[in-house]
């Protein structure tokens, strides 16, 4: 429903008895938030306002008032994208859901909405006639309800009675364990239009990974934000708890959200692949905009205090910017592929990353360096091991947050609003974990020092 009318609305209102709208937006998190709104103002247009501050409301429920929001916490307005209004399966009556862009009054983009943040860099390709082509494969776990935060998660009971044990990557017994959940999830996914395209029972214990199909970037990025939220409902209704923090599990391997990315031009040609087939300059040029500005963005792709457990080495996730083909161990990897199908995979990312920021974040550092036509490093050899090279990631959050913070070239990219408005939320939650005590903590510090 790309172009409703109110008639067509009322239609389909009509058909499916839908009382309500979910009028949802992307924080700053990924998480859903919005307002419910009555079937019939929504089908009449109603006008629907938000605080400016909303969308980057903190993880603990704060918010950082600066100069980037004023005191007066002015409005914005949220419009909705009919094409992203379908039923919502996670409610118990008949409901309707529609994503929205955040809108200051005078008819901009907020400048610190997620939404707004991609949809600005692709309208950069855009204007060169340019369209970017992004795949996200998604990983997460499903666990046993967590009724205290204190304690360990844990693998659920399935339907052999027991609870997992073990690794059993691949396994299709073990994916079939949960058939109840996975049956439907996957409807739920089909009526949603989330094209998935390979289910899998990742290496960790009930862990797994589905991989959506490419698409532009914004319509991929919507469907990963869709699939968190329809992933945790379905698990809870089920009994579950889904799962998408980055290393979720002490001593289990982490959940990543690798990003697949190439280029075509207004032929739909891929400007990865000359005539000939061979590599082009753009291709070199992409990756090294990533090698470049990735760095500095970390806390784009790595967003929590819990995400740099995930950046181990040995267990397939990154630990630097090394390129090589068909490599799991770089933070770049080059699939194999046939000229047209050419294309990069960002694996700096872990599920716990917003995906608007994410994808919007590597497209801007890629397009950056073909415009400066920047040079990248010598890939790595084949059989080489990524994991020998030294690490050119943050190996923890606070790092990361002050190379973001005083980064020009990622508020050149970005947004300045949008660099000091994510940092400064940032720091707030990074002073909400300071004020806890770990169980390691008072585990090894209260007898021993």
């Amino acid at each position: 429903m790309t172009q409703a009318s109110h008639a067509d609305i009322q239609a389909f209102f009509h058909k499916h008895g839908i009382r309500d709208v979910e009028c949802l937006f992307p924080d700053v998190t990924g998480y859903p938030r919005g307002k419910l709104m009555p079937a019939t103002s929504f089908a009449a247009g109603a006008e629907l306002r938000i605080a400016q501050a909303i969308p980057m409301q903190c993880v603990t429920g704060d918010y950082s008032y600066d100069p980037v929001f004023p005191d007066a916490d002015p409005d914005i307005r949220l419009v909705p994208d009919y094409s992203t209004l379908k039923l919502a399966p996670w409610s118990s009556v008949p409901r309707a859901f529609a994503i929205h862009d955040c809108m200051e009054l005078d008819g901009t983009h907020c400048a610190f909405a997620p939404r707004s943040v991609l949809k600005e860099v692709v309208a950069r390709y855009t204007a060169q006639g340019l369209t970017p082509v992004v795949a996200p494969e998604i990983e997460f776990y499903l666990t046993a309800p967590c009724t205290d935060p204190a304690q360990a998660l844990t693998a659920p009971v399935a339907r052999n009675g027991r609870a997992e044990a073990g690794q059993s990557a691949f396994s299709m017994n073990m994916l079939n364990e949960l058939s109840a959940f996975w049956d439907a999830f996957r409807s739920t996914l089909d009526g949603l239009g989330i094209q998935a395209d390979t289910w899998i029972h990742e290496v960790g214990t009930t862990q797994y990974e589905i991989n959506l199909l490419h698409g532009d970037p914004v319509q991929v990025a919507d469907q990963a934000f869709l699939f968190k939220y329809a992933a945790k409902e379905v698990a809870i209704a089920h009994g579950l708890n889904a799962v998408f923090m980055a290393k979720p599990i002490a001593g289990a391997p982490g959940s990543s959200m690798h990003l697949h990315q190439s280029v075509v031009d207004s032929s739909g040609r891929n400007i990865f692949s000359g005539d000939d087939g061979k590599e082009t300059l753009a291709f070199a040029h992409f990756i090294a905009g990533l090698q470049t500005y990735v760095p500095d963005m970390t806390l784009l792709y790595a967003p929590h205090v819990n995400s740099y457990r995930r950046f181990v080495k040995g267990s397939q996730a990154p630990i630097n910017l090394e390129w090589g083909y068909d490599n799991r161990t770089t933070g770049l990897r080059i699939p194999l592929s046939g000229p047209a199908a050419r294309r990069v995979e960002n694996r700096i990312a872990g599920a716990d990353a917003n995906p608007y920021l994410a994808i919007a974040a590597s497209l801007a550092s890629g397009l950056a360096g073909m415009g400066e036509n920047l040079e990248p490093s010598v890939p790595l050899p084949a059989g080489a091991n990524g994991y020998a090279m030294e690490y050119a990631l943050a190996r923890s959050f606070l790092p990361a947050l002050e190379a973001l913070q005083n980064s020009a070239a990622s508020r050149r990219l970005l947004g300045d609003k949008f660099v000091t408005a994510y940092t400064a939320v940032k720091e707030l939650e990074y002073d909400s974990y300071l004020s806890e005590i770990s169980a390691w903590e008072r585990r090894f510090l209260l007898p021993q020092v």
